[in-house]
């Protein structure tokens, strides 16, 4: 039986997304800009409940098309909130469409949101040597330091700890434990 971090259980749903995107490095914007958006609803809940969510919420918003979702109407919010597929936020949906308006001002202040966050770590993922699930930090001096610039450059809903999770999840850190089958192949 293969090692795997701990907190994907035996879920199918979970096992599948650690064993095939957590952790991968992503370079794509509108990757970039889906895990941000889910990451961003996650924010007091559980990961596994987004990604239960995850195809409704990619109906909902367009496939995560971050241009569309910046001219998002208050009726298309509106409809957005009840839509019992996805999280049901007021607060978090706004924060959707307000951060897909900063992240195409990002684009074009650095060619694309993989430029300026991938900026952070110089292009390379940060590969970190935990042992056991006590050693992974929720935040790091870094993700401090990017939380800080993106609520500066207006987004909303990206905290140090959303932050953390957003690198996890995209690779820009390899937080897998070191036993894990997935830390030397992502």
């Amino acid at each position: 039986m293969k090692s795997r971090c701990y907190w994907c259980g035996v879920d199918p749903l979970y096992v599948d997304y650690h064993d095939k995107e957590w952790g991968v490095p992503v370079k794509d914007d509108k990757t970039l800009f889906e895990f941000l958006t889910l990451e961003t609803f996650q924010a007091g809940l559980s990961w596994i409940t987004v990604l239960r969510k995850r195809e409704n919420f990619r109906k909902a918003f367009d496939a995560f098309d971050y241009k569309k979702i910046a001219t998002y109407s208050d009726t298309k919010m509106e409809n957005l909130l009840k839509d019992e597929g996805i999280i049901r936020n007021k607060l978090k949906v706004k924060a959707a469409v307000t951060n897909a308006q900063a992240f195409m001002e990002v684009q074009k202040e650095f060619g694309s949101f993989s430029n300026y966050i991938w900026g952070f770590v110089d292009g390379k993922p940060i590969k970190n040597t935990w042992a056991s699930k006590h050693d992974i930090p929720a935040n790091t001096p870094l993700s401090d330091a990017i939380s800080k610039d993106l609520k500066k450059r207006g987004f909303k809903f990206v905290g140090t700890t959303v932050v953390y999770a957003h690198m996890q999840a995209t690779g820009i850190v390899n937080d897998h434990l070191v036993d894990c089958f997935r830390y030397n192949e992502v």
